[in-house]
């Protein structure tokens, strides 16, 4: 049981760095590391985390932990063999997919199914959309099945039937018939995972959640003995996709719910953050090195989609933080393209050799570069051996960039940055007009390495009045780990005209929803303060096919105030009004939450490192350039600020694990948790 006043640890696994966090609830003391990740065995990279942060693991009483295993090992297809089982007629249902296309204009692009031709096997069974058996399942099928799928060598295997949201016996049977062939427990069965309709998107969670299986409980297999070595005995948890977590124990049964855990985990800190300092409304920017991700957090909840679409036809259709990638990251190389224009990204010059400016025989220009030739970056806090040779990367910006377009080396930086801005300013507008939100009603909350040195600018281009910069930001996926709460989704299809379900129906789901949430938080050895129900359902007029979220708060709802509930949410969406039209209730959906204890993180900056004046803690000055000229910039030292400061930009602020640019105009002051808020200059 995790104790009160104890100490915890949130480690984040990225793709380039595993950041770490230790916090004592108990004394407020604050331990920090920010290692190279070790994409061979990541969870070498963790224990290197531990050591450099010099933490005791015989102290520690909790553990949370952001993986990438599962979504690299689907992007990279580097998965288990796995086997599928399905209905007479339906082994090709991964690849009938839906009506689109990779590109949007054109006939190019792949497609490679989760799980190969060969090793997707039918069986004759068949159930109707009502649950009323047609064929009988044939058990002898099955048990043929399981055995020649054995013999493949596939060590994973999904039980996808027909229409088993409704009626799940025959998957369970088959299930039966299966674990008693079957060498080790990586059995999915479809509706345990995903009880609703859309078979194609229903077996291809499945497909995932099977081919990860066996690669994420060999990675947290290997995490624990190694944490048990160094002398840990408490829980270890991970973080989910929903931005909640579950225990190591149990996560590897639905493996896919840790698909972008990473990500999920810093939208969690931002909404946890932006509670603490009354800023509930934010969009969350995080920028890395290879690319940025933004989601939306409304009343201080994260955006919880259950349609994501990993890449082109791989929806994973479990809950998870709607966040939205684009690839513009420190690290995104800048060309001149064929028809003489500037681009940026979305290739990346990754962490080997990466941008020019980390001396590791990189030539091509990057964002990176960008900001240091204008100043925004200090060649001497770049963790270079025998520093950085700015001239050289001067001198490539002028051949490669400059030279093409008629611009000099720092003409070309500020366009490199202009493209790379206007890029990330466009995924944010998309991520919020897509949800129905105006961004100008929100505050850009910035993070990452990079985010911070670009978010006034972004913040200016969307009319956003407000940025949020939390005290680590290069480590805010680290502390969604501490901060976050346990999390279990549930959703079952109903699929029937809201005018034709049964009284109590909808009450009934959710209760029975919220009891298996309850029972699963109970099984968790992690104290809690609370349990709190998210409750919604997922309509749709009759004829459409996509799903709007309908939130309830109370499970017996009636029906003519849930239809009122619905219209207000597809006026909010679509700005029309169809009340003519018959509703349908297609999905109800439950998140049982059981809330940990608060977390102060006004320590994340040690109180005592900072200075009594602004003077104090200003460093020095440079040149900065801004809008087309330089000017001479402040530059001051994060850690040294006093909480009562205010600084007027221009200005430069940095800190461990970031650099936080202000331009001329803004504004920024610190809160009393130690987060900067900055005032835009000229926002609209």
């Amino acid at each position: 049981m995790e104790r009160s006043g104890g100490k915890v640890v949130g480690v984040d696994v990225g793709g380039t760095f595993t950041d770490l966090l230790e916090l004592d609830t108990s004394t407020g003391a604050v331990r920090l590391a920010k290692v190279p990740s070790t994409p061979e065995n990541q969870a070498f990279g963790v224990m290197d985390a531990l050591a450099a942060a010099g933490v005791d693991l015989s102290a520690v009483d909790l553990i949370v932990h952001g993986t990438t295993t599962t979504t690299n090992a689907v992007l990279e297809r580097k998965l288990a063999r796995t086997g599928l089982i399905t209905t007479e007629g339906f082994r090709d249902i991964l690849e009938l997919g839906r009506r689109t296309r990779p590109q949007p204009y054109g006939m190019t692009g792949s497609f490679e199914p989760v799980i190969p031709r060969d090793l997707r096997l039918e069986v004759p069974e068949r159930m109707d959309a009502e649950g009323n058996v047609l064929v009988p399942l044939d058990e002898a099928a099955v048990e043929a099945a399981a055995r020649a799928l054995l013999e493949r060598g596939c060590e994973s295997v999904v039980v996808h039937f027909l229409h088993a949201y409704t009626n799940p016996a025959h998957e369970r049977r088959a299930g039966e018939i299966i674990g008693r062939l079957w060498p080790n427990g990586h059995i999915t069965l479809g509706h345990e995972l995903l009880s609703e309709s859309r078979e194609f998107e229903r077996g291809v969670t499945a497909a995932v959640n099977a081919a990860v299986q066996p690669i994420l409980e060999r990675y947290i297999a290997r995490l624990r003995d190694e944490l048990a070595r160094g002398g840990y005995g408490g829980e270890l948890l991970v973080m989910n996709g929903n931005g909640g977590m579950v225990s190591g124990r149990a996560v590897a049964r639905e493996a896919a719910k840790t698909v972008m855990s990473g990500p999920a985990s810093g939208v969690m800190a931002a909404a946890y953050t932006g509670r603490i300092a009354g800023i509930p409304d934010l969009i969350t920017y995080d920028m890395g090195g290879t690319s940025t991700d933004v989601a939306l957090v409304r009343g201080a909840e994260p955006a919880v989609s259950s349609e994501i679409e990993l890449e082109y036809a791989m929806p994973i259709h479990v809950p998870m933080v709607d966040v939205r990638t684009i690839g513009a990251g420190g690290g995104s190389i800048a060309r001149v393209n064929a028809a003489g224009l500037l681009e940026v990204g979305p290739e990346s010059a990754g962490a080997d050799p990466g941008p020019i400016c980390y001396g590791r025989g990189g030539r091509a220009p990057t964002i990176s570069d960008a900001n240091l030739l204008l100043g925004r970056l200090d060649p001497a806090s770049l963790p270079v051996e025998g520093g950085v040779d700015v001239e050289e990367v001067r001198a490539i910006f002028a051949e490669t960039l400059g030279a093409p377009l008629g611009l000099d080396a720092v003409e070309a930086a500020a366009a490199v940055i202009c493209i790379a801005n206007m890029r990330m300013a466009g995924a944010i507008r998309m991520v919020s007009l897509s949800l129905g939100a105006d961004p100008r009603d929100f505050a850009l909350f910035a993070f990452g390495g990079a985010g911070p040195l670009h978010a006034c600018a972004l913040a200016r281009e969307l009319g956003l009045p407000r940025v949020l910069v939390p005290g680590r930001p290069g480590i805010t996926n680290a502390i969604g780990c501490v901060v976050a709460d346990l999390r279990h989704d549930f959703v079952q299809t109903l699929n029937t005209p809201l005018d034709a379900l049964a009284p109590g129906a909808l009450a009934e789901v959710f209760a029975a929803q919220a009891a298996e949430g309850e029972r699963l938080l109970a099984a968790e050895r992690v104290a809690l303060t609370g349990i709190r129900h998210v409750r919604s359902v997922e309509m749709q007029f009759s004829g459409q096919t996509h799903l709007l979220r309908v939130p309830v708060d109370d499970p017996a709802i009636r029906p003519e105030a849930l239809r009122a509930r619905f219209d207000e949410v597809y006026f909010e969406r679509f700005r029309v009004r169809l009340p003519e039209i018959r509703a349908h209730v297609v999905n109800v959906n439950t998140s049982v939450i059981g809330a940990r204890p608060p977390l102060d993180l006004s320590t994340l900056i040690d109180p005592a490192g900072r200075a009594a004046t602004l003077r104090e803690a200003q460093t020095g000055t440079r040149p900065v350039h801004f809008e087309g000229a330089w000017r001479d910039t402040p530059v001051f030292r994060r850690e040294r600020l006093p909480l009562a400061a205010e600084i007027t930009g221009p200005a430069v602020i940095e800190q461990m694990d970031t650099t936080i640019l202000l331009a001329p105009g803004d504004r920024a002051r610190s809160d009393a948790m130690g987060n900067l808020v900055i005032g835009i200059g000229g926002a609209a």
